[in-house]
């Protein structure tokens, strides 16, 4: 398992080493397409994200045998798909603690949060609160 800091570190590497917001943008819309499907059993009221612009689903589990929580997202928005591509590379399959104690701050070192229109930050921020309400109720201290 890969610490979120150095996960952290490298997207952050990865796009700052994009010379401007297009190729970023673009590289955000890769990442979206590339998000695996979400099982549709879990596209249920209760995996959805309220107020995002765009519908969204997070799911979470906790694998007590690893310790981790593992998680599956959806979206029916492309750069929404990127943007939980990145979180849950950020987030999947670590400890919850680990998820509870470390801030998305990569996305605003990036410039990610400002590039953002304020109901996609909106929906930045409502999705990592969903992760994290994932990983206290899934053994998170």
């Amino acid at each position: 398992m890969t610490a979120i800091s150095e996960i952290s570190l490298a997207i952050e590497q990865e796009f700052l080493a994009l010379p401007d917001w297009e190729q970023r943008t673009r590289r955000l819309l890769d990442f979206g397409r590339q998000l695996p499907d979400m099982d549709s059993i879990l596209k249920v009221e209760d995996n959805r994200v309220t107020g995002c612009q765009s519908q969204v689903w997070i799911a979470g589990g906790y694998d007590a045998a690893a310790g981790i929580v593992r998680l599956q997202a959806a979206s029916d928005a492309l750069i929404v798909r990127g943007l939980i591509a990145l979180l849950l590379r950020l987030y999947s399959d670590q400890p919850p603690d680990t998820i509870l104690a470390h801030s998305p701050d990569v996305f605003e070192r990036i410039g990610l949060s400002t590039s953002l229109s304020p109901s996609r930050a909106n929906g930045l921020y409502l999705m990592v609160k969903r992760i994290r309400e994932l990983a206290a109720r899934e053994g998170g201290s």
